[in-house]
């Protein structure tokens, strides 16, 4: 098997990728509609390879509040994956799943101070829609994918990517980005960062009969 580097998966493989990005992301608006019991639209992703240094700029900034869900995988595809989203949509997930009882809103949201009750539902959060994203890509590719215990940190977007871009320095200067508006009756920016090993992007590429 030829040694693929990320320029190489610019230029030939980004259709695969994003139709990977498109389905997953999908999963996870469904998943996150069943786990709050409203519905949920969605626009269309923004699947993107582009430099690690970006990604601050385009969360929203390096000082912006954020809560990020990172976990690993493992099984055919070794690497690492974060969802992050904004502090204050962040709180407002977790509102609609407690049924209201934060009695948190637009104006409050990004003030509110998580505790553990509110950080467990973070996870279960994460867990939903990582797991979701994990299981569109599985299912495609016919590929086994074990995602660990997801870890929940919230900090400004520069301290929590940082957790991926020492991971990344191995790989390259590139990372895959999807960026997925979730909507109800609030606009939620969610960012999922998939970083697989590159061989473990060669595998999936390969069961996907591209290469």
């Amino acid at each position: 098997m030829k040694d693929l580097s990320m320029e190489q998966l610019t230029n030939q493989y980004f259709d695969v990728l994003k139709e990977l990005g498109n389905i997953g992301a999908g999963n996870a608006t469904t998943a996150l509609a069943q786990m709050i019991d409203c519905k949920v639209d969605m626009s269309v992703p923004q699947v993107r390879l582009l430099e690690f240094q970006e990604l601050g700029d385009i969360v929203g900034g390096d000082d912006q509040i954020m809560v990020g869900i990172y976990l690993q995988v493992g099984g055919d595809v070794d690497g690492s994956m974060m969802f992050i989203l904004p502090k204050f949509a962040a709180a407002h997930l977790v509102n609609k799943l407690m049924c209201g009882m934060l009695g948190i809103d637009e104006e409050t949201a990004d003030e509110y101070v998580f505790g553990e009750m509110e950080l467990s539902a973070i996870k279960e959060v994460g867990n939903i829609i990582t797991g979701a994203y994990l299981n569109a890509l599985s299912g495609l590719t016919n590929l086994k994918i074990y995602p660990s215990i997801p870890q929940v940190g919230i900090d400004m977007a520069a301290a929590l990517l940082s957790v991926p871009a020492v991971e990344f320095g191995v790989l390259g200067d590139k990372i895959l980005l999807i960026e997925t508006q979730f909507s109800d009756d609030v606009d939620l920016d969610g960012y999922f960062i998939m970083i697989p090993e590159m061989e473990s992007y060669q595998r999936i590429l390969t069961s996907l009969g591209v290469i």
